[in-house]
């Protein structure tokens, strides 16, 4: 357990009270579940997450556990209950080390080093973290993602009885009616054999709404395709009035809004970070993919359903806020021409699909998304943005997060370069240029 945990955290942590403790000593207190609390001192939200997380975190660890001082547990005889074996890891975005100070002083868990602000970077590009506070939950030995949004989770179970919070089927969460606008109920057995979208919205969301209208037409077309497909809308309406409203322009099926503890899980099955997302899932209820909402938009005909994920993306409108998720691998091409965008996707393919398959293996998301982008006023805008040269073809890693940017202006691009670039990027022997 301490190899992964000192590979993820470092070889230290601090305390609240600014001690030091060894990441190796929690594998000594049994410790089976790590949580990673992203957040900042500047945010109202994190502070009164702060004040929620640490009356969870007590009632879990039991108060004498409460505070992880340096010896906390570690010359304990006795076996942790399952339900104490949980620490938490504060990773902070803040600029000010005073600010910070101030912020974990009353924290009775542990948190990175101030010091520490490239490894924070690392794991907020790791787990895509795209707002604050965020908690995930990670296993401990495996370092597999347990739970992507821990915020439900002290919401919906303040007392631990579902501890350790593990993901279940698809099939599992989903049980119970479901609703059509006309009231007529279905049972969730209705979804075998079909493919579903699981659609996150609200009707006081505008990109909600427009892209409701967009998504109404992609089912039509799926459906008179001959395909087996079905919507189930779980709605984030403030509202039951509100919900009735908006649902009544889907021709799809929805969780009941009194439903509100399967709409949670839902969430929390899927780490829902924001709103509009539509999840893919195969007819066994596994994921195909998280960005529904892109393909949906940049597939009008919807040719390409259920829209399996592609290693390389042609840089689009659509799809352009994914640059902002993590790294991203750009491609440059000097032309507007189709044939020499497919030839630069085809360039980089092969090790798009070597690296995503490689973190597929240990169930990790890839690094770095990886992108063509040719000749257009978005292109032009991001040139601009990043303040790249005009070159073309020009290799790129772009890291909004960091605000950093690597460049590899040659004359002519391999595959071997590529490859070599991405490498040399993963193994961090690139120095990054300031965006």
């Amino acid at each position: 357990m301490s190899g992964f945990l000192e590979e993820l955290l470092g070889e230290k942590l601090v305390t609240g009270g600014g001690e030091e403790v060894d990441v190796h000593s929690l594998g000594a207190r049994g410790i089976s579940l790590l949580g990673l609390y992203f957040g900042c001192s500047l945010s109202a939200p994190c502070a009164q997450l702060s004040a929620s997380l640490a009356a969870f975190y007590g009632r879990l660890r039991g108060d004498a556990a409460a505070g992880p001082g340096p010896g906390a547990g570690a010359g304990a005889a006795a076996e942790p209950e399952p339900r104490r074996r949980l620490e938490i890891v504060f990773v902070s975005s803040d600029q000010d080390q005073r600010q910070w100070q101030d912020f974990v002083r009353d924290m009775p868990w542990l948190a990175l080093p101030y010091k520490e602000k490239h490894r924070k970077l690392k794991l907020w590009n790791k787990y895509r973290i795209s707002n604050i506070p965020s908690l995930i939950f990670l296993d401990a030995t495996t370092g597999k993602v347990v739970c992507r949004n821990g915020l439900l989770v002290i919401r919906d179970d303040p007392e631990g009885l579902e501890f350790p919070w593990g993901p279940k089927p698809f099939r599992e969460v989903i049980a119970g009616p479901l609703l059509r606008n006309n009231g007529q109920s279905l049972e969730s057995s209705s979804l075998e054999g079909s493919h579903v979208g699981v659609y996150f919205s609200a009707h006081w969301c505008p990109p909600c709404r427009s892209l409701t209208r967009v998504l109404v037409e992609s089912y039509r077309k799926i459906k008179e395709a001959g395909q087996n497909f079905e919507i189930i809308f779980v709605s984030a309406d403030r509202s039951e009035e509100s919900f009735k409203q908006y649902f009544s322009e889907m021709p799809w099926l929805a969780v009941p809004y009194t439903d509100e503890a399967r709409r949670s899980r839902l969430n929390r099955l899927y780490g829902i970070q924001g709103i509009p997302t539509l999840i893919v899932l195969d007819p066994q209820g596994e994921l195909i993919t998280r960005q529904g909402r892109v393909e949906v938009l940049n597939d009008e005909d919807c040719r390409e359903f259920p829209w399996h994920p592609k290693p390389v993306l042609e840089l689009s409108d659509s799809n352009a806020a994914q640059l902002n998720e993590g790294p991203c691998l750009v491609l440059f091409v000097d032309s507007e021409d189709d044939g020499e965008s497919e030839a630069a996707k085809q360039l980089i393919q092969p090790i798009a699909e070597k690296i995503i398959a490689q973190y597929k293996a240990k169930e990790e998301d890839a690094p770095l998304l990886f992108f063509v982008a040719g000749e257009d006023d978005m292109t032009d805008s991001l040139r601009d943005y990043t303040n790249l040269p005009e070159a073309a073809p020009l290799l790129t890693i772009l890291d909004m997060s960091a605000r950093a940017k690597y460049v590899m202006d040659v004359e002519e691009i391999t595959p071997a370069i590529v490859e070599a670039f991405v490498n040399d990027f993963l193994a961090e022997k690139l120095k990054p240029e300031p965006i």
